[in-house]
C-alpha cells in the first residue's frame, strides 16, 4: 500500500507544481530582499509578490489542456478541479496585495516584508491543497495556510482587540489540527493508506488490510474527527467561535484574507476527503452535513441581526454564506451521478462568487476604514451623499451577498438551491430561503443607512489607486456574472474531483 505513495526526484513532474516554485521563490525574494530595504521602500515588496502571482498564473496557463498530471507518487495530482481553485486563489491574492499596500503603509509600517512573506507562504498552501491527493499532503497544506494566519491576524502589535484575535485563531485552530489529525490517523489504521484513492478503494470493499474489529464504527469516528477539524477551518456552527472576534480584531486585509481565501481552502480540502476519500460512505456523512449547513445558515444570519461593527457582520455573513456552501454536500447521499454531479458544481460555482462578492466588500470597508478606523456600521450613515463611488459599490456588493435578483449573489444561491431541490432535500431548501430573507435585511440595513441617512460629518473620503482598482475590478466581476450567471458556472461541471 505504502508503495503507491513513494517517489524519485528525477520521477517529478517540474511541469506540474511550477506555479509552487514560482510563489515558493517569490516568498524567498520577497524575505531576502526585506533585508536591505530602506524604511520608506518597504511597499517594494508587494510588487515582488505581485511579479510572483503573476508568474505563477502565466504557468498555470500553461498547464490548460494539458491534461491530468500525477506526480510525487500520487501525492499531487492537477486536473481541472485544481485548476479552478488555484486560479482563483491567484485573483484573490492578487486582489489582496491591491487591497494592503496604502493599509499597511499607515496602519502597521515597517513589517510589510513579514505581511507579503506570510501571504506568500499562506497562498503556497492554497496552491497545492486542491492538488493534495493524499492525507499528509492534504494536512501539511492546510496548515500552511493556517499557520501564516495565526501571525499576521495579531500584526497590529499594540492593539490588545488583535492580540485577542491572533491568540483565539491560535488556539482554536491547533485544536481542530489535533482533531482532524487524529481522525487521519484512524483512517490510516483502518486502510494502511494515506492515498485518498486508496482509501476510497478499501473503504468502498471492505478489504481491509488488517482484521479490525468494529472497523465500521472506527472509520465513522474518523469521518467525524476530520470533519470537525474541517468544520473549524470553513467556520461551520458550532466551530465557529473563533471567527468573528478574529476579524474584528486583526487588519482589515487579514480578515478578508480569512473569510475568503483561507474558508476557500478549507473547502476546496473538505471536498475532497468527502468526494474522494469518503466517497463510498456519503450516507453516513451527508446528514450530518445537512444539520451543519442548516445551523451555519441559521445561526450566522440570526447573529448577524445584532452587529453595530461592519467587520463583525461581515464575519457573521461569512459564516451564514459557509451555511449555503454546505449545501450541497448534504444532498449528495444515495443519489444519482447526476444529482451528485450537479450539487458538487453547485458548491464549486458558489465558492468562486462568494469570494468576488466578499472581497469587494471588504475593500470598501478597507476605503471607508482610513476615515472611520473603528468599523462602525453607522459610520456608513450617509455614505451615498460623500462618496457615492463608494456607496454604489458596497450595496451592490451586499445586495449580491443578500441574493437580490438578478445579481451574481442570487444565481451563486439559485444553483444551490436548485441541488437541494432536484435531491428532494425540501426542508433544507426552505431553511435556505428562510435564511436569505434574514440576510436581505440585515444587508438593506447597511444600504438604507448609506442612502437614507444625512452624513454624520462632510467631505469626501480618499481612497488609494490601488484600492480603486481593487473595488472596480470586483464590481466588474460580480456585475459580469450578474449578466452572464454561466461565467463560472461554465466551469465548475468540467472541474469534477472523480467520475460521479
Amino acid at each position: 500500500m505504502l508503495a503507491q505513495t513513494t517517489f524519485s526526484l528525477s520521477s517529478v513532474n517540474v511541469h506540474a507544481v511550477l506555479p509552487e516554485i514560482i510563489i515558493t521563490a517569490a516568498l524567498i525574494g520577497v524575505l531576502v530582499v526585506d533585508l536591505f530595504l530602506p524604511d520608506r521602500a518597504k511597499s517594494a515588496n508587494a510588487v515582488i509578490s505581485m511579479a510572483g502571482v503573476g508568474g505563477a498564473a502565466i504557468a498555470l496557463m500553461s498547464l490548460i489542456g494539458t491534461g491530468t498530471h500525477r506526480t510525487f507518487g500520487g501525492m499531487f495530482v492537477l486536473d481541472g478541479y485544481a485548476m479552478l481553485f488555484k486560479f482563483l486563489f491567484l485573483a484573490v491574492a492578487a486582489i489582496l496585495i491591491f487591497m494592503s499596500v496604502t493599509y499597511l503603509n499607515e496602519v502597521v509600517r515597517n513589517i510589510q516584508g513579514e505581511f507579503y512573506f506570510l501571504l506568500l507562504t499562506a497562498l503556497l498552501g492554497m496552491l497545492v491543497m486542491p492538488s493534495a491527493r493524499d492525507l499528509i499532503a492534504l494536512f501539511i497544506a492546510l496548515e500552511t495556510v493556517t499557520v501564516p494566519g495565526f501571525i499576521i491576524a495579531g500584526f497590529k502589535k499594540h492593539d490588545n482587540s488583535s492580540n485577542e484575535a491572533a491568540v483565539k485563531f491560535f488556539l482554536f485552530g491547533v485544536l481542530s489540527s489535533a482533531v482532524m489529525l487524529f481522525g487521519m490517523a484512524l483512517i490510516y489504521g483502518v486502510t494502511k493508506s494515506t492515498n485518498l484513492y486508496e482509501i476510497a478503494r478499501v473503504l468502498s470493499t471492505k478489504q481491509y488490510p488488517i482484521p479490525i474489529h468494529h472497523a465500521d464504527s472506527v472509520v465513522f469516528a474518523s469521518i467525524l474527527l476530520i470533519i470537525v477539524g474541517f468544520g473549524f477551518k470553513v467556520s461551520a456552527v458550532p466551530f465557529h467561535f473563533w471567527a468573528p472576534d478574529t476579524y474584528e480584531g486583526s487588519p482589515v486585509p487579514v480578515a478578508a484574507f480569512l473569510s475568503v481565501a483561507s474558508k476557500a481552502a478549507g473547502f476546496a480540502g473538505l471536498m475532497q476527503i468527502t468526494f474522494v476519500a469518503f466517497g463510498s460512505h456519503s450516507s453516513v456523512w451527508a446528514p450530518g452535513f445537512a444539520i451543519l449547513a442548516a445551523l451555519t445558515m441559521t445561526v450566522g444570519n440570526v447573529i448577524a441581526l445584532q452587529q453595530k461593527n461592519i467587520v463583525r457582520l461581515l464575519a457573521y455573513s461569512s459564516i451564514g454564506q459557509a451555511g449555503y456552501i454546505l449545501i450541497p454536500l448534504a444532498v449528495v447521499a444515495n443519489k444519482s451521478s447526476a444529482i451528485q454531479k450537479e450539487a458538487f458544481a453547485a458548491a464549486l460555482t458558489y465558492i468562486l462568487i462568494y469570494s468576488f462578492m466578499q472581497l469587494g466588500a471588504f475593500a470598501v470597508v478597507i476605503a471607508v476604514g482610513r476615515k472611520h478606523p473603528d468599523n462602525l456600521i453607522s459610520d456608513y450613515e450617509g455614505l451615498a451623499f460623500r462618496e457615492p463611488g463608494l456607496a454604489f459599490a458596497m450595496l451592490f456588493f451586499l445586495l449580491s451577498l443578500a441574493g437580490m435578483i438578478p445579481t451574481a449573489g442570487f444565481w451563486a444561491k439559485f444553483f444551490v438551491f436548485r441541488s437541494a431541490i432536484g435531491a428532494g432535500t425540501l426542508w433544507l431548501a426552505a431553511v435556505m430561503v428562510a435564511n436569505t430573507l434574514i440576510g436581505l435585511y440585515y444587508y438593506l440595513s447597511v444600504g438604507a443607512k448609506m442612502y437614507l441617512r444625512e452624513p454624520k460629518e462632510r467631505g469626501p473620503i480618499a481612497v488609494p489607486y490601488a484600492l480603486v482598482a481593487a473595488i472596480v475590478l470586483m464590481v466588474i466581476i460580480v456585475a459580469a456574472v450578474t449578466v452572464y450567471p454561466d461565467f463560472f458556472n461554465h466551469f465548475s461541471p468540467r472541474s469534477t474531483l472523480v467520475a460521479f
